[in-house]
C-alpha cells in the first residue's frame, strides 16, 4: 500500500517465528519513495544497518529514471558510503507474468545511473559537495564499484516471498 508517510515498527521476521529460544525483533523503517518525502530519509540514514530500495517489477521501464535518480542519491550520500551501508536493490512483484527479471533491472539501472554519473559529475566539477563520487573514471557504471555492498535480489509481497530479503535484514541488521 502506497503511504505519505514512513511507518516504523519492531519485527520479528517471519521465518523465525517457530525457532525456540530468544527471539530478535527487527526495527524496521519504511520511507516512501515519492520525490516530496525523499528529504525523510535523511532522518533514518545515519543510523541504518543496511537500506533496502524496492523496485517494482512489473511498472520498471517507466519508472527506471526516477528509480535510478533516487538510487543515484542514496549511493552518493556520505552517510551511506562512509559507513558502507549495504544496499538491497529488491525487485518486487516477480511472480507476475509482466514482471521484469532483476538481472534486466540491475542492468538498466546501472546504465542510467551512468549517465547520471556523467552528467553529475559535470556540474559537480564546479559545486563543491560533500557526496560522493560513483563507479570508475572511464569506465560503465557498474554496482560492484561501489564503495558499499549493492545486492539484487527479487520478492514478490503478494505471495509472502521475502526469503531473499530476511537473509539480507539478518546478515546486515545486529540484534
Amino acid at each position: 500500500m502506497t503511504s505519505m508517510e514512513p511507518n516504523e515498527g519492531s519485527f520479528i521476521l517471519h521465518s523465525e517465528e517457530d525457532k525456540k529460544g530468544k527471539l530478535k525483533p527487527v526495527h524496521v523503517v519504511d520511507v516512501p519513495g515519492h520525490s516530496r518525502l525523499r528529504p525523510k530519509l535523511d532522518e533514518f540514514l545515519p543510523q541504518a544497518a543496511g537500506v533496502v530500495f524496492v523496485v517494482d517489477s512489473v511498472e520498471f521501464l517507466p519508472n527506471c529514471r526516477p528509480a535510478s535518480e533516487y538510487l543515484y542519491e542514496i549511493l552518493t550520500k556520505a552517510s551511506v558510503v562512509k559507513k558502507k551501508v549495504p544496499v538491497l536493490l529488491l525487485c518486487n512483484k516477480v511472480d507476475k507474468v509482466t514482471a521484469h527479471t532483476a538481472e534486466f533491472i540491475r542492468k538498466q539501472l546501472e546504465k542510467e545511473i551512468d549517465k547520471l554519473r556523467t552528467s553529475r559529475t559535470a556540474v559537480s566539477d564546479a559545486d563543491i559537495s560533500n557526496e560522493y563520487t560513483l563507479g570508475v573514471p572511464g569506465e560503465p557504471f557498474a554496482f560492484s564499484q561501489c564503495h558499499n555492498r549493492v545486492i539484487v535480489a527479487e520478492a514478490s509481497g503478494l505471495t509472502g516471498e521475502i526469503s531473499q530479503l530476511e537473509k539480507f535484514i539478518r546478515e546486515n541488521v545486529k540484534p
